[in-house]
């Protein structure tokens, strides 16, 4: 038997005598693993491996193949792809020679392999290779391989390890595939479908005789094998088919398909983008009672209509494929849907009680035509009896890959598992009572157990241990599905199922996700995520509930990914159908319902979820009696802690859209990024008189124009028909959208005082009906005053929102209820402060990342332990900058022990990935470096520093004052009841966040005030200074700006949120400065740390929307509203591409470069680089309006530079300074740029006479770009502002050309299709006249006519038989003077005559034209740059040219 070289890839493993490899580190590293065979192969022999073990991580899988090259002297690169020197790898279908791809779509798939899957390869004596899969020949790879070839594996991706097998293929025995009866390694198994007491055989029989008696075989005729006993194909035997006798896919076949695994599988290509062309037919026609089965392998959920089955008398060989086969008018019969179709038409509608529309993955269908010409289907193994009794002799068999069916494989052995698999989906297909009765009857049920327990049933990765209270995924950091669990019995009543979770992985990405299921699990198939079941499954995944696999509740109770070991999930069916979830035992509301009885438990142990236990009765919290109302406890994921003082909710009757959770006081849009509309919400009951009505907006989407809109109506909920927007309503009704007043669904008035489209998450709105009849909105608290008079007082008004567009979520707030019909300035003064500074004067919050028994309320200002007396670690939410003080509320003299105060370098937002979560103590909170004082001792990372420091806390009772603060001198500081205990430990770190410990006695505390705090800028009286300034005003420092804390996933925020760092990949590094921009004002940033591992580099610019809430995408210039951005040496806008050639590019920037922006008086955007200003870049920007910088590619570190916050005055004014003035030491040339809005193209006069004379000759808009900043001024002015250059170069190869000084340039739109080529070829421009400028757009490109002289006028006119185009590469060539007059025409606005020239840009093939003089002479070149031979190009090709912009001169 062969063995493997003893050399190998720096990650292998050798063992068992040399004939097994194991990659190391396989979660971490998927190549370097690589493994020769010792001797060179023999001819003939086949080198054959066993896959041991696989795992999910990576993509990719086993490489095999050959090489010349010796393995004592290799080299071993990374894979086995980067082999050169004559080596042939086999790598997924594909077929490799030195790297390079020589075959396409070969043999089998190596990726789609499993473990216990042999696959070898074979160099014959003819020097051809060959692979052989599972024993099976897949055909020659290559041809020519040299006689000295050593065999390469490459445990690549997916594939871990293998052992060498012997090499001959072993003979199928009984019909079963040879591979099934490979020995494993003995420490792995194959997981056993049903575990329990029963074999499968048994149970497969005790499935098949369930059916069979409850059907008496007069419903369904079950057959259990395929095709029947005593049926089989003509000549009996029951030999297996030859490989050239075995039913595949014709090689001709739709225009989408692609077949692959020796055309036994075939494949629809760009399956969400078409829907057709998808017909495959068999290589030969069907024999009688030979059965013709495939495997539904792959779904999309985008079309209606699936796959469809038949039979055709048309020979693939010389039919024309249609679209689908329904189009075939002759000789074809198919099954789709439910219904049978002869020749496209319908001739049986009720064919089976399977819908081919219904099935899924994994589901077979097949079809035989019988002896006697009838046709039969079968769906997983079922006959759905006679489809036509008159089938052609001849027919092949034709699967039409429609609408939602992708991928298919014929499937030729129908062995054991095939048929365990069928029972399962026939029993699924059963509803359970079906299922159950069926059992019954067999004698096999068992009495029900009466405790709770996992069922042995379980996915393909699961193990139940524990007597049945635990499931676990032993290989947890492998694979990240195949964990469903589901409970032995279904549930009853009001009859909590509740687990914790055991153990945690810190490796994927989701977590535990628990709900119920129709499905009985002795029958159930299971797949491999719970989500995927498409009916009678509810389950709750992350902080939504999804309803057979669609989301139904988008936020909804507390995030299960965000749970640590040690947590409980539980779920009840209540009476009445209403599904409920709890967290640690706190109800989360009703989630669904209408959930019928008799449900079963289901965990999915999905992500970092390795173990979880069922608890016992005795183990489970006491929980709520009513959980109607949805959570009443202290919860974290309750919107609001506080309990509302009124009685006012949201009604059950809703727009179709609307989802009302937690307890009536929460609203949302469900498929908010797929629906916009149709949410609307209504009070429950009509509002008195003086009674406000407010909500809170608490989550938005990026996505539609619009937003909320509130206001009133007189129709009571059950007699309103709800809308899809509450502006169509045309009686009682009275609405607030954006600006405008509302009634009926007309207009009243615009410009009301407060605007809803500009609202963001956080804000509130509130509104109230007075006793007068008049409608008020308050924003934050603050009357917006009267909206609309004359509200009728004798009708009652119900309080309606509309979440339109932007707006996706909304609660009622505990200011909701009555108000003083006065509207005192009291009122207004109090519900004025800011949604996130409820408590006033407050500086400081707690993190919502904590331990797991707190719970917050007054919104961040008060912690409360829960539970237990530990688990109560709270976090401060930004950096400790000055003195906090906390109020100690309540004790609990149950427990022993007091809380604990300190510092700590971890960072909050790092505690939900942290690997085991936080300690049950502070005193155990060792991975960062932390300061804490418990009782009178001061411990570092709970080491004892000191003892018998200042006052013990264990002293302290409720209304005690406790303070910490870090004092310059980097000492820790503690204050009880204002009095500074003096320093308690030295040598802390400049970054430190307050944590405190509820632990023991005191269970909550409140932050109540800071003794150094700076009042915010909304209550700072103003200033009455004068405009003068002392010379300390003048020397104060600017406070210097920080990055915000949302910022891409791969940021790291250090040093006080100044330096912003990318800690992985190449992408997701976008930061956004906190402040917004003030006009006037340049902020700078510096080139920290530069990666050349990496291409490109950062961009950056600004965006005109709130950054608080943005989802930030991988890269900035995916951003595409109200966002400018500059990258390499481009300006783009919203994405597009707005300017060329600005500036330096950014790419070519080293490290301590110095890049900053302003926004002048005019709104424009300026770059500087290193201080020196570039020119206007981008133009009306929006104020306010935020930097934003992406950290891209190279660039890893940035932060912001010296100078950045200074205001600048306007440009010119640096013309004062002298050329060699000193800064810092260093002599900097100071340029005068021109005064920047008198420059601008807003401002441009000869723009605008440009364009007035475009205007006036009609043109039709079409043939334009739609933006219109794509049109670009080449006045003396606005070019030298922008700082273009004379000359560029484009095309491949490279042409020059010069910009057009002195005109006025329109951009056309490009012919569609041709934009990604256009950028290829050269640049140039033809002078024509003004009669001819709509003949030349219709047509597109030059055309037919003389050439006009305004361009060049030593160019002569060619003749009308020729007519070639004409162009030149630079406009300067109508530098000498016309001989004619110009055209002239009147401005209308300034009535004064002008001479006007026009001239196309135009884009010209390479090659198509030939250089030349002018045709007139050679007179003086008129442009320096290009020779005289150049000047003119002349092309006689069509479709050559591309014209490119529109050119106009105005004298």
């Amino acid at each position: 038997m062969f063995e493997l070289h003893p050399r190998t890839g720096k990650l292998v493993t050798l063992s068992q005598g040399g004939r097994s490899a194991a990659r190391s580190q396989p979660g971490q590293e998927f190549n370097h693993g690589l493994v020769l065979s010792r001797e060179p192969l023999r001819p003939g022999r086949v080198f054959a491996v066993r896959i041991d073990r696989k795992v999910n991580s990576w993509s990719g899988s086993i490489e095999i193949g050959v090489t010349a090259l010796d393995p004592d002297h290799l080299d071993f690169p990374s894979s086995a792809t980067g082999l050169k020197g004559g080596s042939w790898i086999v790598s997924g279908c594909s077929v490799l020679r030195d790297g390079r791809s020589i075959l396409e779509e070969y043999g089998q798939d190596l990726d789609q392999l499993g473990e216990g899957d042999r696959v070898g390869i074979q160099r014959t004596a003819a020097g051809e290779l060959r692979l052989w899969v599972n024993g099976q020949d897949c055909g020659v790879a290559a041809t020519g391989i040299p006689p000295r070839v050593w065999a390469v594996v490459d445990l690549y991706g997916k594939c871990t390890q293998v052992t060498v097998v012997p090499g001959e293929p072993e003979e199928a025995e009984d019909g079963a595939a040879g591979d099934e009866a490979l020995p494993l390694p003995q420490n792995q198994s194959r997981p056993d479908k049903f575990p329990n007491s029963l074999s499968s055989m048994e149970l497969s029989e005790v499935v098949s005789n369930a059916i069979l008696s409850a059907y008496s075989g007069s419903l369904l005729n079950v057959s259990l094998g395929s095709p029947p006993l005593g049926e089989g194909p003509p000549g009996g035997g029951g030999a297996p088919l030859t490989s050239n006798d075995a039913l595949l896919f014709h090689e001709k076949c739709g225009t989408l398909i692609k077949l692959s695994n020796n055309n036994k599988t075939a494949e629809r290509r760009r399956p969400l983008d078409e829907f057709n062309n998808g017909v495959v037919m068999t290589n030969r026609p069907l024999r009688d009672n030979e059965m013709f089965e495939i495997r539904i392998d792959k779904l999309v959920d985008k079309w209606s209509g699936s796959i469809e089955i038949g039979v055709t008398t048309h020979n693939p060989n010389s039919l024309e494929y249609p679209a689908t086969m329904t189009n075939l008018r002759s000789g074809t019969i198919m099954m789709s849907g439910c219904g049978i179709l002869t020749n496209g038409k319908g001739t049986r509608r009720e064919y089976c009680e399977f819908s081919l529309d219904e099935l899924q993955e994994g589901d077979h269908i097949g079809l035989t035509r019988k002896s006697n010409n009838a046709l039969h289907f079968y769906i997983n193994g079922i006959d759905q009896g006679v489809a036509t009794s008159l089938t052609p002799l001849v027919v092949y068999g034709v699967v039409d890959l429609y609408g939602m069916a992708v991928k298919v494989t014929i499937v030729h052995n129908h062995n054991h598992s095939d048929r365990l698999r069928r029972n399962n989906a026939i029993m699924r297909a059963l509803s359970p009572d079906v299922g159950r009765r069926a059992l019954e009857a067999s004698g096999v049920g068992e009495p029900e157990p009466e405790r709770l327990l996992f069922h042995a049933n379980c996915g393909q990765k699961a193990a139940i241990i524990n007597d049945g209270r635990t499931a676990l995924r032993p290989h947890a950091t492998d694979d990240f599905n195949h964990g469903v669990v589901l409970s032995n019995r279904a549930l009853r009543n009001n009859e909590v199922f509740q687990v914790r979770i055991d153990k945690m992985v810190d490796k994927w990405a989701g977590s535990i996700e628990i709900g119920v299921t129709t499905h009985n699990p002795t029958y159930l198939q299971l797949p491999s995520t719970m989500t995927n079941l498409r009916s009678g499954t509810w389950m709750m995944t992350g902080n939504g509930v999804m309803h057979n696999g669609t989301t139904i509740l988008d936020e909804y109770g507390h995030n299960l990914d965000r749970l640590k070991a040690g947590d409980t999930v539980g779920v009840v069916r209540k009476e009445d159908g209403t599904l409920h979830f709890f967290v640690n035992g706190v109800a989360q509301g009703p989630a669904a319902w209408n959930v019928p009885p008799n449900v079963y438990a289901v965990v999915d142990l999905y992500g970092q979820a390795a173990q979880a236990t069922i608890l016992d009765d005795m183990d489970l919290l006491p929980l709520p009696d009513d959980l109607s109302e949805g959570n009443n406890q202290l919860s974290p994921s309750s919107p609001s802690s506080a309990a509302s003082v009124s009685d006012l909710r949201f009604h059950h009757l809703h727009g179709a859209n609307a989802v009302i959770t937690n307890g009536g006081r929460t609203a949302l849009r469900q498929n908010c990024r797929s629906e916009f509309n149709d949410a609307i919400v209504i009070s429950n009951r009509a509002l008195r008189d003086g009674e406000l009505f407010e909500i809170v907006i608490q989550k938005m989407v990026d996505r539609w124009s619009g937003s909320i809109e509130a206001g009133v109506t007189a129709i009571r909920p059950e007699d309103l028909e709800f809308p899809n927007t509450m502006t169509d309503i045309d009686y009682d009704t009275w609405m607030l959208s954006g600006t405008a007043i509302m009634q009926d669904g007309n207009t009243m008035r615009n410009n009301y005082g407060c605007d809803l489209d500009s609202l963001t998450t956080g804000s509130r709105i509130g509104m109230m009906r007075t006793a007068k009849g008049d409608l008020h909105y308050f924003i934050n608290g603050v009357d917006q005053g009267v909206a609309c008079s004359g509200l009728p007082p004798a009708k009652e008004v119900y309080a309606v929102v509309d979440l339109y567009g932007q707006c996706v979520q909304v609660s009622i707030t505990s200011a909701t209820g009555p108000m003083d019909n006065s509207l005192s300035t009291s009122n207004v003064t109090e519900k004025s402060f800011p949604i996130h500074s409820p408590v006033p004067g407050v500086a400081h919050r707690f993190h919502s990342s904590c331990g797991k028994n707190v719970a917050f309320q007054d919104d961040g200002c008060r912690a409360v332990r829960v539970a237990g007396y530990c688990h109560g670690i709270v976090f401060s939410m930004k950096e400790l900058k000055a003195d906090e003080v906390f109020e100690i509320e309540e004790l609990d003299e149950k427990w022993s022990g007091s809380f604990h105060v300190g510092l700590t370098t971890l960072l909050p937002s790092e505690v939900p990935y942290a690997a085991t979560g936080l300690p049950a103590s502070l005193l155990d909170l060792h991975s960062k470096a932390t300061w804490l004082v418990a009782g009178s001792e001061v411990r570092r990372n709970g080491q004892l520093q000191k003892q018998n420091y200042g006052c013990s806390l264990e002293r302290l009772g409720v209304g005690n004052r406790v303070g910490v603060k870090r004092c310059a001198d980097d000492t820790m500081h503690i204050l009880v009841d204002g009095e500074d205990m003096g320093p308690a430990t030295t040598g802390v770190a400049k970054n430190v966040y307050v944590v405190l410990d509820l632990y023991g006695r005191v269970t909550a505390v409140s932050i109540v005030s800071s003794t150094v705090l700076e009042e915010s800028d909304g209550t700072k009286p103003p200033s009455v200074a004068s405009e003068t300034y002392s010379e300390e005003e003048e020397e104060e420092e600017p406070t210097p700006v920080s990055f915000l804390e949302n910022h891409g996933k791969n940021i790291l925020l250090s040093n006080g949120n100044l330096t912003a760092t990318r800690v992985a990949s190449y992408n997701q590094g976008i930061v956004v400065i906190a402040q917004p921009l003030p006009p006037g004002q340049l902020f700078q940033v510096q080139i920290d740390f530069l990666n050349p591992q990496w291409t490109s580099s950062l961009s950056l610019g600004v965006i005109g929307t709130s950054p608080e809430r943005l989802n930030f995408p991988a890269t900035a210039c995916s951003l595409k509203r109200s966002a400018w951005l500059l990258q390499r040496d481009s300006v783009f806008h919203n994405s597009l591409k707005i300017c060329e050639n600005y500036g330096p590019n950014l790419d070519t920037c080293p490290e301590g470069t110095v890049l900053g922006l302003l926004v002048d008086s005019s709104s424009c955007l300026h770059l500087y680089v290193n201080g020196m200003d570039q020119g206007v870049a981008a133009q009306d920007i929006p104020t306010p309006c935020y930097v934003l910088v992406d950290l891209y590619g190279q660039c890893e570190q940035v932060s912001p530079a010296p100078g950045g916050g200074e205001t600048h005055s306007d440009p010119h004014s640096q013309g004062d300074m002298e050329k060699a003035d000193m800064v810092d030491g260093i002599k900097e040339s100071v340029c005068w740029t021109p005064p920047v809005d008198m420059n601008t193209m807003k401002t441009c006069e000869y723009h605008a006479l440009c364009a007035r004379f475009k205007d006036l000759l009609l043109l039709p808009d079409n043939y334009f770009a739609e933006d219109p900043k794509f049109s670009l001024c080449y006045c003396e002015s606005c070019h030298k502002l922008r700082g273009d250059e004379a000359y560029y170069k484009r095309g491949e190869p490279p042409r020059d050309y010069a910009l057009p000084f002195g005109w006025c340039r329109f951009n056309l739109r490009y012919p569609a299709g041709r934009e990604g080529t256009c950028k290829k070829w050269h640049m140039a421009y033809h002078g024509t006249s003004v009669g001819a400028v709509r003949r030349m757009l219709d047509q597109g490109e030059l055309g037919a006519g003389r050439r006009d002289p305004a361009l060049c006028p030593s160019c002569p006119s060619h003749s009308q038989g020729e007519n070639p185009g004409v162009l030149a590469p630079s406009p300067a060539c109508s530098n000498p003077p016309v001989p004619s007059p110009l055209p002239e025409f009147r401005d209308p606005k300034s009535q004064r005559q002008h001479g006007v020239q026009v001239a196309f840009q135009v884009c010209v093939r390479p090659g198509s034209y030939k250089p030349g003089p002018p045709s007139a002479g050679a007179p003086d070149p008129p442009d320096p740059r290009f020779s005289p031979a150049e000047l003119e190009w002349v092309t006689k090709e069509k479709g050559a040219t591309v014209l490119y912009g529109l050119l106009v001169r105005v004298e």
